[in-house]
């Protein structure tokens, strides 16, 4: 078949001929050349499709700890005030058993003075 295809070059020149094998060693150096271009071209595509995955995946990943360390701030900021609760009752408890410590002292020197004068 290739023979086909050969024979509209009878009867041209060598000249012509020669720049005719020019033109379609060209022709295949250019599509060898597209194709590595091709090839090229579907890696970086791929390589980008990869990257903007792992952007995706990094943003996702970003917003997850957001959400978990504001999860985490709340969780502080209510146990910050559940602490000042704790204190503020720990100082009352402490007031009234001073309170009630002063009033044992109290209650024990007047035992103490009663038992006096029943002796004597």
């Amino acid at each position: 078949m290739s023979w086909a295809v050969e024979e509209w070059k009878e009867g041209l020149s060598t000249r012509v001929l020669q720049k005719i094998q020019e033109l379609e060693s060209q022709v295949d150096k250019l599509k060898k050349e597209r194709q590595q271009r091709q090839f090229q071209l579907e890696s970086l595509e791929a390589a980008l499709q990869k990257q903007k995955q792992k952007v995706e995946n990094e943003k996702n990943e970003g917003a997850t700890l957001k959400r978990e360390n504001q999860s985490l701030m709340e969780l502080c900021d209510n146990l910050e005030k559940t602490k000042q609760k704790i204190s503020h009752d720990l100082q009352v408890k402490e007031s009234q058993v001073n309170f009630q410590s002063g009033q044992l002292n109290s209650s024990k020197k007047q035992i103490e003075r009663l038992e006096q004068e029943l002796k004597r």
